[in-house]
């Protein structure tokens, strides 16, 4: 995408009603705005890319762990872009930066929200949002390598194997020479997940019984489950784990259009049967770690050891749209949208 100048008009999205369950297209407006001049320490940025992630729709209940979007604001997105105007030290005009843009097309950020980015010879600045984004790929590195910890020869075990985080979080693992199934829904994804991203097997939850399937692909037990679902996913999975297995909770996008009514696993004790645990995390709980997941992540997909999936959707008044579509479970791998 090229840098266009002397724009003077922001559209954008912002949250016009709180979803009652599932964020209906009724509950956003586009809206355009003329642009006030730039105060010190900002920074105007046209606006690429813009990052959809299921977490988005627990910033729209208005309380929550996550920040919150108000009533009439713009929705809280991570984006890239180049740099428009600048009134910060260490930003110039044509500079690709990163950060906390949100939907919209020309994003005016205070500088400690971004940072600059290298374009990667052979890929689109998309991919500082997908294989190398804090909440795709940096995500995916941190939950295997710091908090799974497969070993050589595990059976680990991702659900949504198919979305953003799992696509990687489960080629991380086979690089830790674990055994990898996927669970996903439907038979164009459960093709993907062995045919495009190599993982050992797939399970289709909406067509096959995922319990059952797991004892039989590993009737020994699965030692690391990697959950981004929740729900009667993860039950199904905590029924067929093996001793001193654990469960990593990365996500939990079955609970999202409920966070009022969250459903816990019902299938917990089978922790305290089989001696094992279970533990969440967030990327930006090991800050020490992310230069590491950033550098080897880059060295990966320069090397082209990562099969990167993205899908895009063209124009910012679809980014209302792109949330649905996600939780319909209709994207392969990194779902965005491209601003203009």
């Amino acid at each position: 995408m090229k840098m266009e100048e002397s724009l003077d008009t922001n559209t954008k999205v912002i949250l016009a009603k709180r979803p009652e369950k599932v964020a209906t297209s009724d509950c956003f407006e586009v809206i355009s705005e003329a642009l006030s001049p730039l105060a010190e320490g900002e920074v105007r940025v046209q606006v690429a890319y813009i990052s959809v992630d299921a977490g988005t729709r627990t910033m729209l209940v208005g309380d929550g762990f996550h920040q919150q979007v108000g009533l009439g604001r713009t929705i809280l997105a991570g984006g890239v872009g180049f740099v428009l105007e600048s009134r910060a030290e260490g930003f110039e005009p044509g500079q690709a930066v990163r950060g906390a843009l949100g939907a919209q097309t020309i994003a005016t950020v205070s500088a400690k929200l971004i940072e600059t980015v290298e374009p990667l010879p052979g890929h689109d600045l998309s991919i500082h949002l997908g294989a190398l984004g804090a909440s795709t790929g940096i995500t995916a590195w941190i939950g295997v390598k710091c908090v799974a910890k497969p070993k050589d020869g595990d059976v680990f075990v991702v659900s949504a194997a198919a979305g953003a985080v799992g696509s990687i979080a489960g080629q991380i693992a086979k690089k830790q020479g674990a055994r990898v199934i996927g669970i996903a829904g439907g038979e164009r994804k459960k093709a993907f997940l062995t045919e495009t991203l190599g993982f050992d097997a797939g399970i289709d939850y909406k067509a096959e019984d995922v319990t059952d399937q797991l004892k039989a692909l590993a009737p020994e037990g699965v030692n690391v489950f990697f959950d981004n679902v929740g729900g009667s996913v993860m039950d199904a999975v905590l029924d067929v784990i093996a001793m001193r297995s654990k469960v990593v909770i990365c996500g939990a996008i079955s609970q999202y259009n409920q966070m009022d009514q969250v459903v816990g696993p019902s299938m917990y004790l089978r922790l305290a049967e089989r001696q094992s645990i279970m533990e969440g995390f967030a990327y930006f709980h090991f800050p020490e770690s992310i230069p590491a997941a950033k550098a080897e992540l880059a060295d990966w997909v320069s090397r082209g050891e990562l099969v990167i999936a993205e899908e895009i959707l063209e124009g910012i008044e679809r980014y209302p749209e792109a949330l649905g579509f996600m939780f319909e479970g209709g994207n392969l791998g990194k779902l965005m949208v491209r601003a203009k």
